[in-house]
């Protein structure tokens, strides 16, 4: 099943293929989704490029760095699994099966809460807000 769904990654023309047609309504507000996703992934990637870019130089660590990569590392995390949710949710649409569950919401509120609190401890330690 595995080595299907990533296939399809790559060929989503044989998604159509498989099982019968759904509503477009429900394709079309399944790619909105899609597209919702991309949008944070291209917005925590901005974010990492300006924390790299205009969050003030530590005197005491790589503070600025870790954070620059583990937002946009977060971005592409964020840009995968958005394909990975679109192509599990036709799949199931067209198997009439249940939507598959998803735990990556709540995961990446946890950790954005995380970085905002990482930031703003950052800026009452170093003094430069």
């Amino acid at each position: 099943m595995v080595r299907s769904m990533i296939k399809l990654w790559f060929s989503p023309a044989r998604l159509l293929d498989e099982g019968t047609t759904p509503d477009y309504r429900f394709s079309l507000a399944n790619e909105r989704t899609f597209l919702a996703w991309i949008r944070t992934a291209l917005a925590l990637l901005g974010g990492g490029i300006a924390v790299a870019q205009f969050l003030p130089r530590a005197e005491w660590g790589t503070f600025r760095e870790v954070l620059a990569v583990g937002l946009m590392a977060l971005g592409a995390m964020c840009a995968l699994r958005a394909v990975a949710r679109w192509l599990r949710c036709e799949w199931a649409m067209r198997h009439g099966e249940d939507l598959p569950p998803t735990r990556f919401p709540a995961a990446l509120a946890v950790v954005i809460t995380g970085g905002a609190l990482a930031v703003v401890l950052y800026v009452l330690i170093s003094g430069k807000a």
